[in-house]
């Protein structure tokens, strides 16, 4: 199948037939103008050798492979100005979302489909996880408070964010209730500025912990577990400092086999529906801007909610 003039919507029906005819694993293939070929944005017409072509790029054709859920594989060169894309069907049982733990408190442990994700491997999870740090102003934090630590990645990008006087003169506390998770984790930071607790966070009092002057969860007050709005209001009100920063990341994005897919998924839905999403992190601005917080929003496939205070 070749696509010349073709328009993104005629593609799309046509790609998506395919897709779903296709088993997982397999690939569909088509034929488009070679993107290192043509310039602008995409759509703009291209005259080679008679005939007209419409240019997309290559992260039109990625993002398109993303919305079919597929992945993108290596294209090949085709009869001049063509090349060759190959889309390959994603095995969408093969997730985290979906796997059964007989313990609840090992769905994320080192056992699990979860543990094979490294979010900071992936572009997108890390430039803005990055930024979120570097706007809660890290170089003047003394002690951080994570709470759904997992394995510790986070506190890898601070430790690697910092020089050695800094970073060990700060106290960190990571809190998971995957005892797996912890024992991998105090494998990787076995600094005595840094301790680990397998601990439900729901009952957080009782390890009496103190304050912090920064606050970091990713994509774990939203736990089904957890009651989420009076359990953050609590975190404010009594585990920050007078002049402390937040971040907090909500995805907005699913892992599915092996790839990482943009759109927050809501039960009873086919399709990405972020309301459940929006309410949550519009809650936290609100309730943090009511407090003397100045709060940014930024990210794609988690939106990272970076709140410090105003003194």
């Amino acid at each position: 199948m070749i696509f010349t003039t073709q328009s993104m919507q005629d593609i799309i029906i046509s790609l998506t037939t395919q897709v779903n005819e296709c088993e997982a694993g397999k690939c569909i293939s088509f034929e488009v103008l070679d993107p290192d070929l043509g310039k602008g944005y995409a759509g703009e017409k291209a005259d080679i050798n008679g005939t007209s072509y419409l240019y997309r790029s290559y992260k039109s054709w990625v993002d398109l492979a993303e919305l079919l859920m597929c992945k993108m594989m290596t294209p090949e060169k085709s009869t001049y100005p063509l090349i060759k894309l190959r889309f390959e069907k994603l095995e969408t049982h093969s997730s985290f979302h979906t796997e059964f733990q007989s313990s609840k408190e090992e769905k994320y442990g080192i056992d699990s489909h979860f543990s094979q994700i490294n979010k900071m491997e992936e572009p997108a999870f890390l430039y803005y996880y990055s930024q979120a740090l570097q706007n809660a102003k890290l170089d003047k934090r003394t002690r951080v408070l994570n709470l759904g630590i997992n394995t510790g990645d986070e506190f890898s990008v601070i430790r690697n964010s910092l020089d050695i006087d800094k970073y060990q003169n700060m106290n960190l506390i990571g809190i998971d209730h995957s005892k797996t998770a912890i024992s991998c984790a105090e494998t990787s930071f076995p600094e005595e500025n840094v301790i680990f607790y397998t601990h439900d966070i729901n009952d957080l009092d009782r390890l009496n912990l103190g304050v912090f002057d920064l606050l970091v969860s990713i994509g774990t007050l939203q736990s089904p577990s957890i009651n989420f709005k009076p359990f953050f209001m609590s975190l404010v009100q009594n585990y920050l400092e007078k002049d402390s920063a937040i971040i907090l990341g909500f995805p907005n994005s699913r892992w599915v086999g092996g790839e990482m897919i943009y759109g927050a998924k809501a039960p009873n839905y086919a399709m990405s529906e972020m309301s459940l999403l929006f309410n949550d992190v519009i809650f936290c601005k609100k309730y943090l801007q009511q407090h003397k917080y100045r709060v940014t929003l930024t990210g794609k496939q988690y939106i990272f909610l970076t709140a410090t205070k105003i003194v």
